[in-house]
């Protein structure tokens, strides 16, 4: 079982950063595809990027590449989002979740997050 905590959310103007954190819990966390989605209000979840367990390996929706790198540490058992030149269209909760299987967007994931919100002001 893995248990996962964001942190860094805020608020920040448009053309700005934010570094959200991912503190997971137990022995296993090297072990796990590690993904970032999102959820803006009224909208479906959405995936956003993608780690696999050694950080070889990364994949992002096309809207965000560029702008956000994803990363891990597995000796901290962190995942990590860089988020630079931050939008208005950005602003949502955050989630990151843990997969045993499968890579990417289509992971099964199987542990997630409670997110922290993101808000980006024009």
């Amino acid at each position: 079982h893995v248990q996962l905590v964001e942190s860094g959310g805020g608020l920040v103007q448009a053309g700005g950063s934010l570094r959200l954190s991912c503190a997971a819990s137990g022995r296993t966390f090297s072990s796990y595809v590690m993904g970032w989605f999102r959820q803006a209000p009224g909208k479906e979840r959405e995936f956003v990027a993608a780690i696999n367990s050694i950080g070889s390996a990364k994949s992002y929706v096309d809207y965000v590449k560029g702008r956000f790198t994803v990363s891990r540490d597995n000796a901290k058992n962190t995942l990590y989002l860089q988020m630079n030149n931050l939008k208005p269209e950005d602003t949502a909760v955050y989630i990151c979740a843990a997969a045993s299987k499968g890579w990417g967007r289509t992971a099964e994931y199987d542990y997630w997050g409670q997110g922290t919100q993101v808000t980006v002001s024009s």
